[in-house]
């Protein structure tokens, strides 16, 4: 049996990344206009029935008369209401899980790229419920207390603390980092002015500094078991920042 001769492709792509030939001009090159699909048989619809004939007693009133089936409605609104679709693809953010990114895992240093602890690093504890990550400095060491943060403000390093003999006390998810609602208060005529009233000062409670002592301990205790304590200790305790010839794309976390 002869083989066939493989020919070089007639279409190839050019260094921009653009074809040479279009889709019309590779159409008439393949001389895809001279074949000839035979012809799809149409079905033809059947329409469902919007009327019936009834009869109609009575000499004068012409014997019958033509009704619709489905009777339309007597009162109709004067404004049109919105109606929101229904979307079966997409679940509730109470019921979908985010994916956690494989190199965070308890234990793993980040270095946070946002809010008001940025540059500095902080140790990973745990992923809530929200998708959120739970981190901490430890406080004593960079002054970053336990925080939310969203995984992608944050770059994973290599560096890695065993957290297997850490226990996070009960009642740590997304409603300990709620914030209290503060009073608000309008100043009255009597008052003076409604800009004369100061806004009160948030301070944290002797439930969050217990629970703060009592996490970052277990994690201290983990950091000096560590074989590169010293090492370790000055490293979460210096702040990231870039340098001259320092490219985040060359640099290996």
């Amino acid at each position: 049996a002869t083989q066939k001769k493989q020919r070089a492709p007639r279409n190839h792509k050019l260094p921009g990344g653009v074809w040479l030939f279009s889709r019309s001009k590779m159409f008439h090159k393949r001389g895809l206009f001279k074949v000839k699909h035979a012809p799809v048989p149409k079905e033809k619809r059947k329409r469902k029935k919007r009327v019936e004939v009834k009869k109609i007693n009575g000499e004068n009133n012409g014997g019958k008369r033509v009704v619709r089936i489905k009777k339309e409605r007597r009162a109709y609104p004067t404004e049109d209401s919105p109606r929101h679709k229904r979307t079966t693809h997409m679940k509730p953010s109470s019921l979908r899980v985010t994916k956690l990114r494989k190199r965070i895992t308890p234990g793993t240093v980040l270095i946070l790229l946002a809010g008001p602890h940025r540059g500095k690093r902080a140790v990973f504890l745990k992923q809530l419920k929200t998708g959120l990550l739970m981190v901490t400095g430890p406080y004593g060491i960079n002054g970053c207390p336990l925080r939310r943060i969203n995984q992608i403000y944050v770059i994973a390093t290599s560096t890695k603390i065993d957290l297997s003999s850490v226990k996070l006390p009960e009642g740590l998810d997304d409603r300990y980092f709620n914030r209290p609602k503060s009073v608000k208060r309008r100043g009255r005529k009597d008052e003076g002015e409604i800009f004369d009233t100061k806004p009160q000062e948030r301070t944290v409670s002797e439930e969050h500094r217990k629970t703060q002592k009592e996490v970052d301990k277990q994690v201290l205790a983990a950091i000096k078991k560590h074989p590169e304590k010293r090492a370790l200790v000055h490293y979460l305790a210096a702040s990231f920042s870039l340098r001259h010839r320092m490219y985040p794309h060359r640099m290996k976390f």
